[in-house]
């Protein structure tokens, strides 16, 4: 159950990513001639691939519009509640990487160790 939150939050993250970056009113696709890969991705004029060389991930997450956030957000606490640290997550606990990174390593040390707790 947490790992299809996990999925489907970053599922999510990469469909609205993705229709950011390659919105159907500037593209077109085209199935591509070897089984098994992806279709092309085409601009529909020259007007849009102007406006798709702006379109890159760099430019979306230096802009970073409320609806990348809150992809994240969710995506971040469906990880925390995974971890089982939900409630730090939601109380603001967990906003220090720092914080996340040290939780992390004592987890892996934990394990590695073999202990069950």
């Amino acid at each position: 159950m947490r790992a299809q939150k996990i999925a489907a939050a970053a599922a999510r993250l990469n469909e609205l990513r993705e229709n950011w970056l390659n919105p159907p009113d500037l593209v077109r696709r085209e199935p591509e001639v070897v089984p098994g890969y992806p279709d092309r991705i085409l601009p529909v004029s020259e007007e849009a691939a102007k406006e798709l060389k702006k379109r890159t991930l760099t430019n979306i997450y230096n802009a970073r519009p409320q609806w990348l956030a809150n992809a994240h957000a969710a995506l971040d606490e469906a990880v925390a509640e995974a971890y089982g640290w939900g409630d730090d997550w939601r109380a603001g606990v967990l906003t220090d990487d720092d914080e996340m990174l040290a939780r992390l390593f004592h987890l892996n040390q934990e394990r590695s160790a073999g202990d069950p707790d």
